[in-house]
């Protein structure tokens, strides 16, 4: 059936960054496929009719195959996705082992990589244009050494330079590429840390809402001249010493 709703997938969408990116897409009338390893067991999102969430690991090319064929059997298109899925290990650097690397590359690198492809190839088929927006991290750029995180930020380092590839490879095609870089969110990502702590991780002394992460997201899915660009969320944290 014809619809003109458009459609985003949303990766890593059971909690936190990623439901509140589904949440925010829902409300501005698109259709959403939502996934993670337990989507269908979120305590946060329920599927409707324009929401069909699906279970299994965005680091597995079958897992994206299978999203990208859910989102065109049910929605009939792909017109965005948000690449939000990923890990974060914070340790010294000569504690991280080799199963971390592989875990941290398989869902912050694979996971943007399989399901991009999938989603750019649809794009070109449809012939008008997209969006694919990473979730990206303030670290990446500005690194603070009470927070160690180098192994995790090779792989967010990764994406910001990679989307300004594909920005330049896909901008006659008006397929967009851009990404979000949050500081400290209260998310379940850091549950276990204190309100204290994560605002001394900011200049700003801030700590970003989920909402205020989804909103950039949106933003930049929708900012038709916006491409290559990284979007700190991060309280100021990105521009260096405080």
């Amino acid at each position: 059936m014809a619809s003109n709703r458009k459609t985003v997938i949303v990766t890593g969408a059971s909690q936190g960054i990623g439901a509140g990116v589904v949440k925010a897409f829902l409300a501005r009338g698109y259709d959403v496929v939502g996934t993670a390893r337990s989507a269908t067991k979120s305590k946060e999102l329920s599927a409707s009719e324009h929401l069909a969430l699906i279970d299994g690991d965005i680091g597995q090319f079958d897992t994206a195959q299978k999203v990208a064929e859910l989102a065109i059997k049910k929605f009939g298109s792909i017109d965005a996705v948000v690449a939000n899925a990923g890990i974060f290990l914070v340790k010294p650097f000569t504690e991280y082992t080799a199963d971390d690397f592989r875990a941290l590359v398989s869902t912050n690198l694979d996971g943007f990589i399989y399901i991009t492809q999938l989603a750019v190839k649809q794009m070109q088929v449809q012939k008008r244009g997209g969006s694919i927006v990473s979730i990206s991290a303030a670290l990446a750029d500005n690194p603070i050494a009470g927070q160690p995180a180098s192994l995790p930020m090779i792989t967010k380092g990764g994406l910001n330079a990679v989307i300004t590839s594909l920005a330049s490879e896909y901008a006659k095609e008006h397929i967009r590429f851009n990404a979000v870089a949050p500081g400290a969110v209260d998310s379940p990502l850091h549950a276990e840390d204190s309100e204290d702590s994560l605002r001394t991780l900011s200049p700003m002394g801030t700590i970003s809402s989920v909402e205020e992460i989804a909103s950039a997201v949106v933003y930049l899915t929708e900012a038709r001249q916006i491409t290559g660009e990284v979007l700190h969320v991060d309280g100021g944290a990105h521009v260096g010493k405080w």
